[in-house]
């Protein structure tokens, strides 16, 4: 993989567009290659207004408003979402840029005020038509659902991400790649994306409300609110949370009778069974009873600090991952997938946990020896290694002892 160029934004820039308060003068480009990595590079910013939305929660509550396993798996779902493209451009660039070298019918000008805010109206109207046909499309929802799986709401929330999205978003901007250069769409569909960061309703939207009240999906929040799913998912792994609908849907599909029933099990509503209408029936979702209890397994608060230094320190290596897309991407994206994994893993109590974490300290060292992980503080480099010595130590120890006791069960 070649080196790529990254434009850095300035502070000023990192913060409004997360507002989309950007002008067309600074965020217009002639190519696609001087486009800024927008989203790639509004990490920081996540974190930091999550951070403060943590501090404000607790000033206001006396007691902390995020439960750190859902926080984690949410960012966790974040993180794998974006790493596909490291390996590739998007998958909604690479087919916009197809159409427009083969099909487009006028070519407006790349740094044109007005181009800039068509393509502003064009990806947002975009959005809430994939948005839409997510909720509405079972094999849509099958990607989208991931967004939905979290029993909470707050900032982080937000970057609870589908890696299998980004597979069918593309077909809902290539209307724009008639007359838009692929330049000023590789602008908007990070404003949009960043957009959503800090807001949520119950509307398909991405920006502006019009879409919503034009096409008559306009819903205004009037019901008592309850988190997640339907059907809550109950866990923090983050494979599960992305994929555990897809063997749902299969099954789904092959228990259908009849060719017309099946296509209905991909093609119509989530919640459409036979003899429903197209996207179910309203009365078959569970009320709302005010008692509803998230999923919040008991864990230690010493389990809790180590899962979460470890995801921190994971998120630089992640950012360095992000910023330099050298030859070590794919080593360091297997190892950020383990990570993912394994802490999930931990959070979720599995019962190989402590093996597969031994493994993942063990690779963090090797990284560490031959300088594949840079740290963001040099100094604490000597610290890191001690406590990832003393965690692989530990989770040897941990793994030992959970395999004879298995084997004394056995016996």
């Amino acid at each position: 993989m070649a080196r790529v160029e990254v434009t850095n934004v300035t502070v000023s820039q990192g913060v409004r567009m997360l507002f989309s308060l950007m002008t067309p003068n600074e965020s217009s480009f002639a190519t696609v290659r001087e486009v800024p990595t927008y989203v790639n590079q509004a990490t920081p910013y996540f974190i930091g207004l999550i951070l403060l939305e943590i501090v404000l929660g607790w000033l206001k509550t006396d007691g902390p408003r995020i439960k750190i396993n859902d926080f984690i798996t949410s960012l966790s779902t974040g993180m794998m979402s974006r790493l596909p493209q490291l390996m590739m451009r998007s998958l909604e660039l690479s087919a916009y840029i197809y159409v427009w070298n083969n099909f487009r019918i006028l070519e407006l000008p790349w740094d044109s005020a007005w181009t800039w805010w068509l393509a502003f109206l064009g990806v947002d109207m975009g959005y809430y038509w994939f948005h839409r046909f997510a909720h509405e499309l079972n094999f849509l929802w099958a990607a989208h659902q991931v967004h939905h799986s979290s029993e909470y709401y707050n900032l982080s929330t937000a970057l609870r991400q589908s890696v299998t999205q980004q597979f069918s978003s593309w077909v809902f901007y290539l209307p724009l790649a008639l007359m838009v250069p692929p330049s000023v769409f590789a602008v908007h569909i990070q404003f949009n994306l960043l957009y959503q960061f800090w807001i949520h309703t119950e509307n398909y939207a991405g920006i502006l409300i019009i879409w919503d009240r034009m096409f008559g999906t306009f819903t205004p929040e009037s019901d008592k609110v309850v988190y997640g799913l339907t059907h809550p998912i109950s866990t923090f792994e983050i494979w599960t949370v992305e994929f555990l609908y897809y063997p749902y849907l299969w099954q789904r599909f092959w228990e259908a009778e009849g060719i017309s029933n099946k296509l209905s099990v991909i093609f119509k509503g989530p919640g459409w069974t036979p003899g429903k209408p197209r996207l179910g029936d309203i009365a078959d979702i569970p009320q709302i009873t005010g008692e509803e209890m998230p999923h919040d397994p008991a864990w230690s608060p010493a389990m809790q600090a180590y899962v979460l230094v470890q995801f921190m320190l994971l998120l630089d290596v992640y950012n360095n991952l992000l910023m330099d897309q050298t030859l070590t991407a794919l080593l360091l994206t297997a190892y950020v997938l383990l990570s993912l994994t394994s802490l999930g893993f931990l959070i979720d109590q599995r019962a190989n946990a402590a093996e597969l974490e031994m493994l993942r300290c063990v690779l963090i060292m090797a990284l560490q020896r031959f300088g594949y992980i840079k740290l963001l503080v040099p100094p604490l480099a000597f610290l890191i290694e001690v406590f990832v010595l003393i965690s692989a130590v530990y989770w040897s120890l941990q793994s030992v002892n959970q395999r004879t006791n298995r084997m004394k069960k056995q016996n």
